[in-house]
């Protein structure tokens, strides 16, 4: 059996977890502000852009998939397929390299884009091709383009899109340039974490485009003015992605925390202003101003962009509190 081929029974599994998925979705308020997103969830299986994944297990991962000798085998793939929860698919020497995003907050991201009818799209990072069948739904295949830097990453995601029936245009590049052949976009969505945003997507943006992506540990919202200027208000969300590919890794074990309590090191919001001041302030300064301002929510952040110029904020762009993207 093909894990494009399922027997009736498992294809009733399926398609009963859709739905409960949707219904588990819809009742989180995900897409609340442009509940339109319900129908392509609908109509998209999951289980077509995931046909193996992994899940973690006592010394290591163990592969799920769909072409198990194992009846109950891939009765489990079926269901693990429609949890409203990330799925690692592929790893490099114990690394996740790869990933299907919680579908809760890929619908929440989607709503968030705002998208319009007859609007063209730009996805960096193709994963499993998952949301770009969601966003060719919405909007038809040729309005929707997707990118990644690995080939194998690509090559898959197409496999996964024409089993699904949809053919947006699957991009093998990398992301941090955009697609200018296929430029101008109304609309961009990373599934990727940052640590600064390329301007190569202004540039490739129509004035007034809107950019979501993972940038530190929160979700960016930028409205394009130009080719050169942007700037925008992190959601309160927090969010936790596989960084671009070539983007520099940050690591926490460098950190010195002298001076910062331990309820500071383990608090959410404290470690978001970490990761978004880093290279600017230092632990014990960042826990200073973060208690100072009465421990800020995300909201209260932004991002603004100017020229060869890109800062976060607390508050205000020309405030006292702001850091140089790095």
């Amino acid at each position: 059996m093909g894990a494009h081929a399922l027997d009736r029974d498992l294809a009733e599994l399926a398609a009963s977890a859709r739905a409960a998925l949707v219904r588990e979705i819809d009742a989180s308020g995900a897409w609340a502000t442009d509940p339109v997103w319900r129908q392509a969830f609908e109509a998209v299986p999951r289980h077509l852009f995931v046909p193996y994944y992994y899940v973690g297990v006592v010394g290591g991962h163990e592969r799920r998939w769909g072409e198990s000798p194992d009846p109950r085998a891939r009765q489990e793939w079926v269901r693990g397929a429609y949890a409203d929860a990330p799925l690692a698919t592929r790893l490099r020497d114990g690394e996740l390299v790869s990933s299907s995003s919680q579908p809760s907050l890929m619908a929440m991201m989607l709503a968030e884009l705002r998208i319009r009818d007859g609007d063209r799209v730009l996805e960096i990072g193709a994963g499993t091709g998952y949301n770009a069948a969601l966003l060719a739904h919405r909007l038809g295949d040729h309005r929707v383009t997707t990118v990644d830097l690995e080939p194998e990453i690509t090559e898959a995601a197409r496999r996964h899109l024409a089993a699904a029936g949809y053919r947006p245009v699957v991009v093998t590049g990398d992301g941090a340039r955009g697609v200018p052949e296929r430029a101008p976009f109304d609309r961009v969505i990373a599934t990727c974490t940052l640590t600064s945003v390329p301007t190569a997507w202004l540039g490739q943006c129509r004035p007034g485009a809107r950019i979501l992506s993972p940038l530190a540990t929160g979700l960016i919202v930028l409205t394009v003015r130009d080719a050169g200027h942007a700037e925008g208000r992190f959601l309160h969300t927090p969010v936790y992605f596989v960084p671009l590919r070539g983007a520099d890794r940050h690591d926490e074990g460098s950190v010195e925390w002298g001076g910062v309590p331990r309820r500071a090191r383990q608090d959410d919001l404290f470690r978001f202003l970490l990761a978004l001041s880093r290279g600017s302030l230092q632990p014990r300064e960042a826990y200073a101003l973060w208690e100072r301002e009465g421990q800020p929510s995300r909201e209260r952040y932004g991002i603004t962009i100017s020229g060869d110029r890109q800062w976060a904020w607390l508050d205000d762009p020309e405030g006292p509190h702001t850091w140089p993207l790095r």
